[in-house]
This record gives C-alpha cells, sequence and structure tokens, in this order.
C-alpha cells in the first residue's frame, strides 16, 4: 500500500499537461487532491476523472497564481477549510521564447512571478505546515533547462536553475525533519509548453520528446524514494551529466542550436 494513500496533495497547474499527470499519478496512490489552475472547465473534468477512476476526493479550484498576493490567498483558503495539504507539487509555470530584449516585460513578470515567487512563497506557507506536523512531501518541477543558460529561453532557464537550487537545498535542510523534497527536471515533454512559449519544435525536440505521464511517474517516484533531485529519460539525463563536464560558454552555444535549428 502506498504510503500516499489517504493522504491530500495539492498540485498546481493541473489543468493539463504535466500537471494533470501529475495528479492522475497522485490518485493512483490514493491520494485526495485540490486541483489549482486558471481553466475551471478542464479541472473539473480532470476531478470527474479521477473521482469516477480511484474514488478520492478532489477538490478543483479556479485561480490564478501569477498575482502577487495569489499563494498567501491559496493557503488561507485551505486553512479555512480545514483541508490540510501533505503534498505539495509546484507544477505551475511557463516559459517565453525569444531574444530577451525583445520580450515584453509584462510577459516576463508574469513568468518569473509564476515559475520562482510562486514557488518559493506556496513552498514556505506550506512547508511551514508541514514541519509542524512532521511529515510531507514537497516536489519542484523544474527543467533540464535549468543545467545550462540557454540563449532564446534566458529568463525561463535561469528561473528553472533557481527552482533546482532551491529544492535541492530545502532538501538537504529538511533531510531530519520527515519532509522529503524533491526537483523533477524533466527534458521536451508533449504539453502544451511550447505552443504557450511561442516556439516552433525544432529537430531535437521532436526526437528528444517524452510522454507527459512517463515524466509524471518518474518524479512521483523519486519523491517517494527521497531523491532530491531527478531528469526522466536517458535522453535527458545524458546531456545534464555532460553538462557538469562543459565549459559555460560552450553550454549557451549548445542550448542555442538545440532550440533554434531545424
Amino acid at each position: 500500500m502506498s504510503e500516499l494513500r489517504g493522504r491530500r496533495a495539492l498540485v498546481t497547474g493541473a489543468s493539463s499537461g504535466l500537471g494533470a499527470d501529475f495528479a492522475r499519478e497522485l490518485a493512483g496512490h490514493g491520494c485526495h487532491l485540490v486541483l489549482v489552475a486558471r481553466r475551471v472547465d478542464r479541472l473539473e473534468a480532470l476531478a470527474k476523472e479521477l473521482r469516477e477512476r480511484h474514488g478520492v476526493e478532489v477538490e478543483p479550484l479556479a485561480m490564478s497564481l501569477s498575482e502577487p498576493d495569489a499563494a498567501a490567498a491559496l493557503h488561507q483558503r485551505l486553512s479555512a477549510r480545514a483541508l490540510e495539504v501533505d503534498v505539495l507539487v509546484n507544477n505551475a509555470g511557463f516559459g517565453v521564447f525569444g531574444e530577451f530584449l525583445s520580450v515584453p516585460w509584462e510577459r516576463e513578470r508574469e513568468m518569473l512571478q509564476l515559475d520562482v515567487l510562486a514557488v518559493v512563497q506556496l513552498t514556505k506557507l506550506f512547508g511551514a505546515d508541514m514541519l509542524r506536523r512532521g511529515r510531507g512531501w514537497i516536489l519542484q518541477v523544474a527543467s533540464i533547462g535549468a543545467y545550462q543558460p540557454s540563449p532564446s529561453y534566458a529568463t525561463y532557464s535561469a528561473a528553472k536553475a533557481f527552482v533546482l537550487s532551491f529544492g535541492e537545498a530545502l532538501a538537504f535542510e529538511l533531510r531530519r525533519a520527515g519532509v522529503k523534497v524533491t526537483v523533477v527536471s524533466p527534458g521536451v515533454t508533449r504539453t502544451e509548453f511550447l505552443q504557450v512559449s511561442g516556439q516552433k519544435p525544432t529537430l531535437y525536440q521532436r526526437l528528444a520528446m517524452m510522454e507527459s505521464p512517463a515524466v509524471a511517474r518518474a518524479g512521483i517516484r523519486a519523491l517517494l524514494r527521497g531523491k532530491p533531485s531527478t531528469v526522466p529519460g536517458l535522453v535527458n539525463k545524458i546531456p545534464a551529466f555532460l553538462m557538469r563536464l562543459t565549459p559555460r560558454r560552450l553550454q549557451a552555444r549548445m542550448a542555442h542550436a538545440t532550440m533554434t535549428l531545424g
């Protein structure tokens, strides 16, 4: 029997892609769920699917976490209903493709608020609850882009490098507190990411693309095993490892080639 059975998980960005598949994976472990995203119709459809298939409780909450006060409002809302969150999956986020100086600041700010600040605040609020109870699991979703500077995704890659470093540091801090923290860094995954970022897939991206359910399974498996970080898929593990041995200047050139050629 899974140690997650009967626990409650909060999954952000749960209306599609990895968020929806994280929710499906957790429901398969017997987790009750709180699903947060902006698109209420998709949330309700997923909630209905998970209730019928797995017999778990599912609370769909339609809200945007890209507003500065959204994370605190979400925590307050769940606390007022006495809904304890045992598992936090910080999945909500998006990327913006293009040369840095050509990207509108408003879009960049929204991305940083969601990809960095909301992640930190949600972790602080719900992590404090877990620490007080002496039990919990936190999954931070980074990217293989966290392992190298990525021209055309300069700010997104830097944001995910922050998430990777932050998550691994937190895993060490909480290693004896009963709270497991894992960072999962997917490569190219068959989701709406490229469509939202404004990029047409390159040859490398088409060849290296993984399916979203496989990435979600790898992330939850690593979380349960207490791994500080994981990179799903051999096609992603190898370049992530090689980046540690590659000069930074060459890393940027390689990233630019994979993101723009083909």
